[in-house]
């Protein structure tokens, strides 16, 4: 089983749990995957701060003695999200709020916003997440 989080057309998230990839699929394109909180059926899979591995032989970043090492994975992280991501600099505010109301194709969008585009982002019912300025490339430093 396999857990995702969710998103209606209306901005409801929530967690749907699947047998893979494939499961979720297929059900969301039949329609038969619903918003709990208003039953839209328009649904999307949101990034979520939770990784499923499927095999023993996946390894996450870690040192010899099988610790994690939490800067590597930030940095794969990081180097994911400017890979995966567009990069809107600070026309980031302003491109959100033209796809939470239809007016833009969705897709997977990063960039700034000043503290008030922020709050416009929070009242208008725009999800979004923040993460601190990392360079993709700063291993290469150390």
């Amino acid at each position: 089983m396999i857990a995702f989080d969710l998103q209606c057309s209306k901005g409801h998230v929530f967690e749907g749990w699947f047998d893979n990839l494939e499961s979720y699929e297929k059900q969301n394109s039949m329609k038969l995957v619903s918003c709990p909180h208003c039953n839209d059926n328009k649904i999307k899979r949101v990034l979520s701060p939770v990784t499923s591995i499927k095999s023993a032989s996946v390894q996450l970043p870690g040192n010899d003695d099988g610790k994690i090492n939490y800067k590597q994975l930030a940095k794969e992280m990081v180097n994911y999200i400017n890979r995966e991501f567009e990069d809107l600099g600070t026309g980031f505010a302003k491109e959100a709020l033209k796809i939470h109301y239809g007016v833009s194709k969705e897709r997977n969008i990063r960039g700034s916003a000043t503290e008030n585009e922020e709050s416009i982002l929070r009242e208008e019912g725009v999800q979004f997440f923040k993460i601190p300025l990392l360079k993709a490339d700063d291993d290469k430093k150390n």
